[in-house]
């Protein structure tokens, strides 16, 4: 179900196996039973399967379930509006970051329309750098080698963008990255005990790092530590 993503709205059988790296009799067992149980729509002419609507249904129920988005969304909306940012709250799925929510005030309409459940790159944002910041050594590890297989090519110097984003987290708090053109972030991890670790970011457009960084990093921190605070005390 990863596999189904923006512009990807029918996936084949071929297409799923290809993607997921599992065995074609594999795949075509579990999109049978996906089928069967509701959460996928087999298309006869196409030849091929879509998300069904239950799906939606549990992202609704996840989202307006979940006590830490009642506490943080009128947080990040507060701050958006006061500053006229972008707001964002992350956690990590296997290599990608996912939005759990998105308050978006930018001058360009493509970045407005990042939203709830939208997935990043880990090795190149500002939020999946600063949660590599908090995730354990081993985990670590396992997301650079496939990172360095992912990009051979470039991988010396991402490894040191990485490096250089944890070793700022750890000084300072927070990380930041410019991965589009012209949109600086800055993100910074609310690790609490009992739940996962979440990362918080602000981002602008047509500011460079410094000026992003000297305008943001106070109210970033800010948030995170009200934030952290709240969801410690659930």
């Amino acid at each position: 179900m990863r596999a189904f993503k923006p512009g990807a709205d029918f996936l084949g059988n071929g297409d799923l196996a290809e993607r997921t790296g599992l065995a074609p009799a594999t795949v075509s067992r579990l999109t049978q039973t996906l089928v069967g149980t509701g959460m996928l729509e087999h298309d006869p002419r196409h030849r091929a399967y879509r998300l069904a609507a239950p799906v939606l249904s549990l992202a609704h129920a996840m989202r307006s379930g979940s006590p830490v988005l009642q506490l943080a969304a009128p947080m990040m909306r507060k701050l958006a509006e006061k500053m006229k940012i972008n707001v964002g709250l992350a956690v990590a799925d296997r290599d990608e970051m996912v939005y759990l929510e998105s308050v978006r005030y930018n001058r360009r309409v493509s970045l407005r329309n990042v939203v709830a459940g939208q997935r990043v790159p880990i090795e190149l944002t500002s939020l999946g750098r600063a949660w590599l910041a908090a995730a354990t050594a081993s985990r670590r590890r396992e997301l650079f080698a496939l990172f360095k297989s992912r990009r051979p090519a470039s991988w010396r110097a991402l490894e040191k963008e990485i490096l250089d984003a944890i070793e700022q987290v750890g000084a300072r708090g927070f990380c930041a990255a410019s991965w589009q053109p012209e949109v600086v972030a800055l993100a910074t991890p609310i690790a609490v005990a009992g739940h996962p670790v979440y990362v918080l970011n602000v981002s602008v457009t047509g500011s460079s790092i410094r000026e992003a960084t000297e305008r943001l990093h106070t109210p970033l921190l800010q948030l995170s530590a009200r934030l952290r605070d709240a969801i410690g005390a659930l």
